[in-house]
């Protein structure tokens, strides 16, 4: 009951935040954020010496090094986060955008954008997330609720604890950042029943965390990120373009959701990708599994199950299926994807055409890595999340995501 009483006043102490978070005008939110960017900037070590602190005790629970990469952080990520606060502030203001229009009887009505009033997120071990969601919201005029993972705690308590002293400094709630430090499952399920104090939650992590929040929790969900994502190397396929798009698309960065789980290959040039692949990728000690067709083209690696396709690995492990056609591969991604991303290579433009308008994720992909799916490479700042789901948002979720309408009619005694 204490935890419980604990995080509803945090709740209550964002939601009445977010009222006078609406009030405050475009240029008081910017320079707000800009605040903040030279906060975080200026705590650089302070940051960093958090972060180690995680990165130490991640090491000792036996987090994969892929995981530990994207825990860290350093002087270069750090000045990246900064620079995406500030490139939040660069973009148009999505508060107060709509049209006015007239009816026959001489009512005015006015459809406007307002905010969503408080967004709680959940997520796993990615420090950039607790800035990028911090200066989205507050941006859009909306109040934020943190939970992170236990792997980021104190990193995710610095930031926090740098950002609220930042708005105090200017004038604002500092409860309009507010972070739940406790890590336990206990707090993701209280923070699940806030409804009527928290607006919407958004969850950022695993399959298995995305899950339990979209059928448990009692406040709207925005579904967001798992990342079971496809490569298909067609038989029109430049081999050469499809090598260099499957290493970015996988060894890049493994442990975000855009990076691809599996590769599938036109059974006319299996073997040929495969063996270049494969000998290309060995300085990543990058793990292969693969179908019996693909094992008999390597036949060093592991045979692939099914649970081997409908897992996001978030490593260096990688899921391959030797496939007649276009056809069967879509199929393939149909059964096993996530709704994320999806690639094809290939030069022949019916088959991109069959690809594109016949899977259902919300980013696809011809010719190019799934690695661009991201707020930033669309031109939309820093990305609260990535939604699969198709109400309200999908895909990158910008600013423009976290806000809804309403409509101000005016009339002169008008009725009806």
């Amino acid at each position: 009951m204490e935890l419980y009483n604990e995080i509803k006043e945090l709740c209550i102490g964002a939601k009445n935040a977010s009222f006078t978070l609406s009030q405050k005008s475009t240029s008081e939110r910017n320079n707000a954020l800009v605040k903040i960017a030279n906060a975080i900037t200026k705590e650089c070590e302070s940051i960093i010496k958090a972060n180690e602190i995680d990165l130490e005790n991640a090491k000792n629970n036996g987090i994969s090094q892929a995981m530990l990469d994207r825990l860290m952080l350093n002087e270069a990520r750090v000045k990246g986060l900064s620079d995406a606060i500030m490139h939040v502030v660069s973009l148009p203001d999505p508060i107060g955008a709509g049209n006015t229009f007239t009816r026959p009887n001489g009512l005015k009505i006015e459809c406007v954008s307002v905010p969503l009033g408080v967004v709680a997120m959940i997520y796993e071990a990615r420090p950039n997330v607790t800035p990028d969601a911090a200066s989205l919201c507050l941006k859009s005029g909306n109040a934020v609720v943190l939970r992170g993972g236990k792997e980021a705690i104190n990193t995710n308590k610095q930031i926090v604890k740098i950002i609220r002293q930042a708005l105090k400094s200017c004038g604002f709630d500092e409860n309009c950042v507010c972070l739940i430090e406790n890590t336990t499952r206990e707090s993701a399920n209280i923070l699940m029943e806030m409804r009527g104090l928290v607006d919407v939650l958004i969850p950022r992590g695993g399959k298995g965390l995305i899950q339990n929040v979209v059928n448990n929790s009692r406040v709207p969900v925005i579904e967001t990120g798992a990342g079971n994502c496809h490569l298909y190397v067609d038989d029109s396929a430049n081999i050469d373009m499809a090598i260099k798009v499957a290493i970015n698309a996988k060894c890049s960065r493994p442990s975000v959701c855009n990076a691809i789980e599996t590769i599938l290959v036109n059974k006319s040039v299996a073997k040929e990708f495969f063996v270049r692949l494969y000998e290309e990728t060995r300085k990543y000690n990058l793990e292969f599994r693969g179908c019996d067709e693909v094992c008999k083209i390597l036949p060093q690696i592991a045979l692939a199950t099914d649970e081997d396709f409908d897992t996001e690995y978030d490593d260096y492990i990688v899921s391959c299926r030797v496939v007649n056609d276009v056809y069967e591969a879509v199929t393939h991604i149909r059964k096993y994807s996530t709704g994320h991303s999806e690639s094809i290579i290939t030069e022949n433009h019916r088959n991109a055409d069959y690809f594109v308008n016949n899977i259902d994720s919300c980013a696809l992909y011809v010719n190019a890595s799934t690695r661009f799916t991201d707020g930033g490479e669309f031109g939309l700042g820093a990305e609260i999340g990535i939604s699969t789901q198709k109400l309200h948002a999908r895909g990158p979720m910008g600013l423009g995501a976290l806000t809804t309408q309403k409509y101000i009619i005016k009339g002169d005694g008008h009725i009806r």
